[in-house]
């Protein structure tokens, strides 16, 4: 169940619609009986009037009812309608016929003459009734007399109706039923459909026949057409690095192999150890050149990629550790100005590469000191390193950050590591700006 959206849609339909329906069918219920009693009181009211218009007194001052209600519930015992007169200050009292030998226990309590009083009283043979009683003053020949006139009508009328309009109703609930829950699955296969859409598109691109979703998507559906397609996107600019870092490494490793393969050569035939010595060199730049593809290779595709964001203290104080421990970054003085907290969006390996490789690079040419702050501009973090070397000539400055590019070839290394740098600053849109500095050294910023 838990496997088909379809079928977990359809459960919660037909759960939702039957309960819906339940509660409908009691709401439709409650107003039936409501409208039933109120019927009934109607009746009652109309019924305590007419006995009260036809009341007559005698001469001697007793009540009579000369004209008897026509309702031919009234006249048959216990007929389920009912009705009684009383006289307090005779202590008389009329009743329907169809009280037979009971009486309507009407209770002993003040009333405003004229206004309608509604109880449930008990009724023959354990009856419940619902009862409308009214105070009227008649003018009798002895003066103004207060006479009590009651009607009654059996509760089980009202429970009865109720109970007879609940199965006729269920039939049609049961067939809405069955209507909503067919409109549900209905409404369910034609709002799926834009899915189906989505995994043809998706099959497409497997099979190469397309390299991105193309089409008209619902708009809730539109978010993750677009989020699959920067992925396809992603996946092509990595897959076209990848293909770039392979180049070079070729391109790095071709002319290193070719020269040992000939020295080697030329070792087996003289048995010469200067050529031993170089074949040393070359492996050494082939190494150099297979770690830093290696790195490159790290590279998070994209920003959004990243496995975390970074700290920067952190990710600093772990690079500062290595290189103070080196011959050169022990002779140097360092001033450190980053303040704990700084959050990069970053994944720390790329954002340690980044650091690495720029104060490795200051590091060599650094005569004394190397700065490094932290701060920000425009709500952006900038990070600050400045040493005191020659710093670069004006041509350097623009190619510094380009593959292969060394300023100074007396200087160890390959000419890679900023390019790294720069390489990473593309897939995290990173600006670096390097500029000499007037007392002489060289200032990188980098503005995350």
């Amino acid at each position: 169940m838990r496997h088909s959206i379809r079928r977990r849609f359809l459960l919660v339909s037909i759960i939702s619609v039957i309960l819906a329906l339940i509660m409908a069918s009691l709401v439709l219920i409650d107003l039936f009986t409501r409208n039933l009693e109120r019927r009934i009181d109607v009746e009652l009211t109309g019924h305590i009037n007419n006995i009260a218009g036809t009341l007559r007194f005698t001469a001697d001052g007793r009540i009579e009812l000369p004209d008897r209600p026509v309702d031919r519930r009234f006249n048959e015992p216990y007929g389920g309608l009912y009705w009684q007169v009383e006289d307090d200050l005779r202590n008389r009292t009329l009743r329907s016929a169809s009280l037979w030998d009971t009486s309507l226990p009407l209770p002993d309590d003040d009333q405003e003459a004229g206004s309608i009083h509604r109880y449930h009283l008990a009724g023959p043979e354990g009856s419940d009734l619902i009862v409308q009683e009214r105070k009227i003053i008649f003018a009798a020949p002895d003066g103004k007399r207060a006479i009590r006139v009651a009607a009654a009508v059996d509760a089980s009328v009202v429970s009865k109706a109720s109970r007879t309009f609940m199965l006729d109703i269920v039939p049609y609930m049961v067939a809405l039923a069955v209507f909503l829950i067919a409109a549900s699955l209905a409404q369910l296969t034609y709002g799926l459909r834009p899915i189906s859409s989505v995994s043809e598109g998706l099959d497409r691109i497997r099979t190469r026949k397309a390299d991105r979703l193309n089409g008209s998507f619902p708009r809730e559906l539109q978010p993750v057409v677009d989020a699959v397609n920067r992925l396809l996107e992603a996946q092509s600019q990595l897959i076209s690095r990848a293909r770039t870092r392979a180049a070079d490494l070729a391109h790095g490793l071709k002319s290193p192999l070719t020269v040992l393969f000939n020295d080697a050569e030329t070792l087996r035939e003289r048995g010469e150890v200067e050529i031993a010595d170089e074949l040393v060199h070359l492996a050494g730049v082939m190494k150099s050149h297979v770690d830093r593809e290696l790195t490159r290779s790290r590279i998070a595709g994209s920003a959004a990629l990243r496995s975390t964001d970074a700290d920067l203290a952190t990710s600093l104080n772990i690079i500062l550790r290595t290189l103070r421990r080196t011959p050169r970054g022990e002779k140097l003085s360092w001033t450190i100005d980053v303040a704990p907290g700084t959050t990069i969006e970053m994944d720390p390996s790329d954002l340690q590469e980044v650091l690495g490789n720029i104060l490795d690079n200051a590091v060599k040419w650094s005569r004394s000191a190397i700065r490094i702050k932290a701060q920000r501009q425009d709500e952006r973090p900038v990070l600050m390193i400045e040493d005191d070397g020659p710093g670069a000539s004006p041509d350097g400055l623009s190619a510094i950050m380009k593959r292969g590019i060394r300023l100074d070839l007396k200087t160890p290394g390959t000419g890679i590591g900023l390019a790294i740098v720069s390489d990473i600053a593309d897939v995290y849109n990173l600006s670096i700006d390097i500029q000499n500095i007037d007392s002489g050294g060289l200032r990188i910023i980098i503005r995350f």
